[in-house]
């Protein structure tokens, strides 16, 4: 290894740099110099420093790692990296949705786990989140959820009136902020907490056959909660918590790892499942389609540079390799394109050449130039077919991991399937996943989520949600706000919202 305690610092380019303490001035009191050429890069370079942050998902962290398959699942998918005994290397970055960047990391919010594995058949990203649905499963939206999560536009601040007014309107939102407003809202650590690819994706084997999946990765070191109190009082003592818990147990040598799962549905099976199995806000039921396991996930190293293999990394869930698909889940089609130009806005055109965003495999593309080229083709021809010998790739045909067909295009939701709704699966979590202690806490959570609602029309909105959800807890909720508010209208009930909120 080189010594460059010695050797001086340079340029931008590789010239040595004269002075990093003193700019050149005309005598020592006199004006500075334009053609300091030291100066001006640094500052230069100092204004651009910071790319645009992510517009969801801005504040997080992640580290390295690897991934082992210690099952055989070969009869499901031919992905190399999902054989037996394969182990790829692989990055995790974890983080809030609704926070910027210097938001505290134990704000309630749902938290991120992407997931880039750096296989021998090219990059796959699996982009998921800590529950395993959404809160909505048409991409149209999705702007427009963000946007509500975030800030008033006079007056700069986050506002429950948006919040809620946005997910009343919504209703399919109930499943995902039943999560929410519950324990997995304030998830202790990032160790402490499971990991989902949420969406249905497809799996293809070495035959051809087609299966649909969900992926469920298990925290090993057992999932563990903040309450409302502790979480508010280390986003004011200690904002940047997750992340350094992460970066402190990897430098201890306890390296967190989680268990990953799998539900499989055979290919025609989904046509008549009792909920529509590419619906994002829905799950399927572990009775129809048991857990099968697959391997482990392990990060055991920590980022040399933040800005370089954190910042920015990018993840995208049209990164997939072959035995790999997706499928018709709006969002995921969605975010198909959405996700990979996000990261040309944000980081540039070929942000796919920077080295945590490098395949492991060379790269033959035939897309060439823009911003910032660093691989490139040299002479070699720059389109195809061509008659000078640079391979180009041609198969027709029908594709192994095709679910597309005819059909009139039309703008329109889902069909429903036999027990398709939004408010019945949020309902289940409440009365059969979670205890009395965790059905009163999420009582409170709520009660004081809406306590700052301001507008009347909202509020009376969220109460007739989740009375839909459940008409004990909305009842409860609806008692708490006003024994908050020191209202004697604790029974009222509003007709026009209930109304409204129903029949969506």
């Amino acid at each position: 290894m080189t010594d460059t305690s010695q050797v001086p610092s340079t340029t931008q380019f590789g010239a040595p740099a004269v002075s990093d303490r003193n700019s050149l001035s005309l005598g020592s009191n006199g004006p500075l110099l334009l053609h300091d050429v030291h100066l001006v890069e640094t500052l230069a370079s100092f204004n651009r420093e910071r790319v645009p942050e992510r517009n969801p998902h801005a504040k997080g962290s992640g580290a390295f790692g690897t991934f082992e398959t210690t099952e055989d699942v070969s009869r499901f998918t031919k992905a190399a990296m999902f054989q037996p005994g394969a182990t790829v290397d692989m990055l995790a970055r974890f983080s809030t949705v609704a926070g910027e960047q210097g938001s505290p990391d134990t704000w309630r919010d749902v938290r991120g786990f992407s997931l880039k594995f750096y296989t021998t058949e090219g990059n796959y990203d699996l982009v998921g989140n800590n529950t395993p649905v959404f809160f909505l499963r048409d991409p149209m939206k999705f702007p427009h959820f963000i946007r509500s999560q975030k800030r008033l536009p006079a007056s700069g601040l986050r506002s429950a009136d948006m919040q809620w007014d946005f997910w009343t309107q919504n209703p399919e939102s109930a499943h995902q902020v039943t999560y929410l407003m519950g324990e997995r809202g304030l998830p202790k650590t990032w160790r402490h907490m499971n990991g989902y690819g949420s969406h249905t994706y497809m799996w293809v084997n070495e035959a051809g056959e087609k299966f649909w999946v969900k992926y469920h990765f298990h925290t090993d070191q057992g999932m563990e909660f903040l309450t409302n109190e502790e979480a508010e009082k280390l986003a004011g003592s200690d904002a940047e918590y997750h992340r350094r818990d992460l970066f402190d147990a990897i430098e201890r040598g306890e390296f967190p790892s989680w268990t990953l799962s799998v539900q499989v549905m055979p290919y025609e099976e989904a046509k008549a499942y009792r909920f529509n199995p590419f619906d994002l806000t829905k799950v399927w039921s572990h009775a129809d389609y048991p857990l099968i396991k697959v391997g482990t996930m392990t990060l055991n190293r920590n980022p040399k540079n933040f800005f370089a293999e954190i910042e920015q990394a990018a993840f995208a869930p049209s990164n997939t390799v072959p035995g790999i698909g997706v499928s018709p889940d709006k969002m995921l089609l969605g975010r198909v394109f959405a996700y990979a130009d996000a990261q040309r806005a944000r980081i540039g055109t070929n942000y796919q050449q920077l080295p945590v965003n490098k395949p492991i495999i060379p790269v033959q593309s035939y897309t060439f130039d823009g911003n910032m080229t660093f691989e490139h083709s040299g002479d070699a021809p720059v389109y195809a077919p061509n008659s000078f010998g640079r391979p180009w790739s041609d198969e027709t045909g029908p594709v192994d991991d095709g679910w597309e067909a005819d059909g009139e295009m039309v703008r329109s939701a889902y069909a429903l399937h036999a027990e398709d709704d939004d408010f019945g699966q949020a309902g289940t979590l409440v009365r059969e996943v979670f205890d009395d202690a965790q059905r009163e806490q999420l009582v409170e959570t709520v009660a004081g989520s809406l306590a700052g609602i301001q507008h009347e029309v909202v509020l009376q909105n969220a109460f007739q949600y989740w009375k839909n959800v459940d008409k004990e807890i909305g009842d409860r909720i609806q008692a708490a706000v006003y024994a908050g508010k020191g209202d004697p209208q604790v029974g009222v009930d509003n007709e026009a919202a209930e109304e409204a909120v129903a029949v969506r």
